[in-house]
């Protein structure tokens, strides 16, 4: 850069200061607008409040805020003296009490008595469990080795050490004490997981490349001319060869939804253009609804999915980014893993597949194929919903995979190395059991009360806790459990030494504190959720194992290249199918988007009860409305949360398929197993370090693969973006070491 070249620069800064000013005193404007507004609206909600026959749920929809917040207004439209539900009614049980009624309100966690939880450690842990709530052991929750040196007890009062006030986490919800949070624990009515006893409608499917033009389908392969790839322009090409019964048409390549994004500030804009855009003739977006069909556009940033219909025509445009990382490969390949997958998917005993729109669907719809059938079966009338508010708690307090960037100064500026390791098909590892039914609540008093051995199973069995956590003064490795931090669903892993926090977390993870092969962490027990001990998911995730191994088996030794490639992209969607199918038993609150073009001046049209403005272009608003959470058969979040942990866990330790030599035992693995102040990061199911990794793979589920690899200097990665350029160029240098 010259001197010319810099004071344009300037120029152009100054420029754009003039442009951002008056935006920001607008701004200012309507966020005072705004406040009067919401006072104005939570005024009106306490007059409305006020009437005898009003209900919280119907004033919510209006004024588009939750149940929680009118119930805070106006208090009395809180469930009043509502009768106890049994504690330990059958699992399929329903509640007797109107539960249109809406929810307790969640409560903030408070500072009470806990319990402390026994030492799990080799010593103290029984030979069998024996509590009625536990059937089986599961083989990830082994005795981990401690070494001697470090089997010292946590101090009974230790020192509180306090986060800055940058670093304060939000606060996580709790079970309302007495009667209040006991009519939580009860099934849902006339709502259980049962077996469908109709089978899914199989869709015509083509592939296309709007970049080069080229349309695959049954029928054969032809090259289009696309003009600009408008979805007027692609449902024109595509159906001048194409049959109308192609229903689905997946974007190998090119992503036309964002060709306007320099346009916008935010990429679900250029979505939201193009999915609005002009549509041909006789063509409209679809609004009807199926069995296994949704209507409107799904309007998201990199998958989106638009759905128009003509006549009793209807089509989907989808990217098939949803199930692979297609890596280049043309419609031809794309199609050839389809066919692999449903073949692959046939052979492990499924069927009844039918390959839906996404893999979250195609899931979960396999699995509810696995549901027992058979008449004096258990579980045969079907697995029992969880109320609404038990479901809420675990959506607030259960989450996902374990993403942390440990950047300076916890790790040194350079590093000596950089190693990308990352378990395959890793949630089939953790699908072998699971709560189900109605889950008993357990107290700190009725934790206090059970024997060692009972809560030694306790913490054995599929659970989710609430924690008061204490880290050993001494501790200079990574943080184990999960607490809130600031943001909606963001969540953080302390491990200042000393630190005391109260959070959530599965059995598996507070089962790892307790027990880690470095030093055992004081946990005191608040409150939790015991489930019964069973298996709903063994069987579909065994089926979908076996075609991931099939697939990648082909992915090896087929002799033609392109079904090689085929082969690799179907495993691939095959953990899609399990990834994402686990993710839909998290049944989060519904959010449904949609768009509506401006009025003829250009003026915004009214938008639906309880939606809020999410975007707008030249010709369309768009919004989104969340309506929380339906009546869903399929909805187990106990599920999710179960799998989730013991993944999270098992990122810190976990047995591998392959045997010690010299003790005969599973050789463990995971970032406790690394050096402290190695671990730069975790990604789900991957660790980043600047240790070596020999950590042998043995090709099974949950064993860790070596993805990455620089054996010499690096700089640590400070920022997302400088992460993401090591672990491409960690992977480039290991895929050129077997060139």
């Amino acid at each position: 850069m010259d001197s010319k070249a810099y004071s344009g620069g300037l120029a152009e800064l100054r420029g754009l200061r003039d442009e951002i000013k008056p935006l920001l005193r607008d701004l200012a404007k309507l966020q005072a607008e705004v406040a009067k507004l919401e006072s104005r609206r939570d005024q009106r909600i306490a007059e409305l409040g006020a009437f005898e026959k009003a209900k919280a749920d119907r004033i919510a929809t209006s004024a588009g805020v939750s149940v929680i917040d009118v119930v805070a207004l106006v208090p009395s439209l809180g469930p009043q003296g509502a009768p106890r539900a049994p504690v330990a009614a059958s699992a399929i049980d329903s509640a007797t009490e109107d539960l249109s009624e809406p929810q307790t309100a969640a409560q903030p966690i408070k500072e009470q008595a806990g319990t402390p939880a026994p030492d799990l450690r080799p010593a103290a842990q029984p030979t069998m469990p024996v509590v009625e709530t536990v059937s089986e052991k599961d083989p990830d929750l082994e005795a981990l080795e401690v070494p001697a040196a470090t089997v010292a007890s946590v101090a009974a009062s230790p020192t509180t050490v306090t986060p800055p006030a940058a670093e304060q986490e939000r606060k996580l919800p709790s079970i309302p004490e007495g009667q209040s949070g006991d009519r939580w624990f009860h099934a849902e009515r006339d709502l259980a997981s049962k077996r469908p006893n109709f089978k899914q409608d199989a869709r015509g499917m083509a592939f296309l490349d709007t970049t080069t033009g080229i349309l695959v389908w049954q029928g054969g392969t032809v090259r289009l001319d696309l003009g600009q790839a408008s979805v007027a322009e692609i449902l024109t090409a595509v159906y001048a060869v194409a049959p109308t019964s192609v229903q689905r048409i997946y974007i190998t390549a090119g992503d036309p939804w964002h060709q306007t994004s320099e346009r916008h500030a935010f990429l679900k804009d250029a979505v939201a253009e193009w999915l609005n855009g002009p549509l041909p003739e006789g063509w409209g977006v679809e609004s009807s609804r199926g069995r296994d069909r949704q209507a409107g556009h799904l309007v998201h940033q990199r998958n989106p999915v638009g759905r128009w219909q003509r006549g009793d025509q209807h089509t989907e445009i989808r990217s098939v980014g949803e199930w692979f990382d297609p890596e280049g490969a043309d419609p031809a390949t794309v199609r050839a893993a389809f066919v692999e997958l449903w073949k692959a998917l046939r052979a492990a005993k499924f069927d009844d597949v039918v390959i839906m729109g996404s893999p979250s669907q195609t899931g979960r719809d396999l699995w509810s194929r696995t549901i027992p059938s058979k008449a004096g079966a258990k579980w045969a009338d079907g697995f029992p919903v969880m109320s609404q508010e038990i479901r809420g708690l675990l959506h607030a307090t259960a989450g996902q995979g374990r993403t942390e960037l440990i950047a300076p100064p916890r790790v040194p500026e350079r590093v000596p190395g950089w190693y990308e390791v990352d378990r395959t098909f890793a949630y089939a590892k953790h699908t072998w059991a699971s709560g189900v039914g109605v889950p008993q609540r357990i107290t700190a008093a009725r934790f206090a009360a059970m024997s060692e051995k009972e809560q030694t199973n306790a913490l054995f069995a599929p659970s989710h806790w609430q924690v008061r956590v204490t880290i050993p003064k001494d501790w200079n490795h990574v943080g184990l459990l999960p607490a809130p931090a600031p943001g909606e669903r963001a969540w953080h892993y302390p491990y200042e030494g000393g630190r005391t926090f109260t959070t959530w977390a599965g059995g598996a993870e507070v089962n790892l504190a307790l027990r880690n092969p470095i030093a055992p962490w004081r946990i005191e027990i608040l409150d939790g959720l015991l489930w019964e001990s069973g298996d709903p998911l063994k069987s579909w995730s065994t089926q979908l194992r076996k075609a991931w191994q099939s697939l990648r088996a082909a992915a090896e030794l087929h002799g033609d290249e392109q079904q090689k490639q085929a082969c690799r992209l179907a495993s691939r969607a095959v953990r899609s199918i399990l990834l994402y199918g686990i993710g839909t038993f998290a049944q989060r609150p519904r959010i449904t988007t949609g768009s509506l073009e401006l009025g003829t001046d250009g003026e915004t049209p009214d938008l639906p009860d309880g939606a809020r403005l999410t975007g707008i272009t030249d010709t369309h608003v768009t919004w989104e409305r969340n309506q929380g959470f339906a009546r869903d058969q399929y909805a187990h979040p106990e599920w999710a949360a179960g799998v989730w942990s013991a993944a999270r866990a098992a990122l810190l330790s976990v047995s591998t398929s392959s045997k010690d030599p010299a003790t005969g035992k599973p050789l463990k693995a995971g970032a406790l197993h690394l050096p402290a102040g190695s671990v730069l990061a975790f990604r789900t199911d991957a660790i980043y370090t600047s240790a070596p990794v020999e950590w042998p793979y043995g090709g099974e589920p949950g064993d860790y693969l070596l993805k990455g690899r620089m054996a010499w200097e690096q700089p640590a990665p400070g920022s997302d973006d400088e992460f993401y350029f090591l672990q491409a160029l960690g992977r480039q240098a290991l895929e050129s070491e077997g060139l």
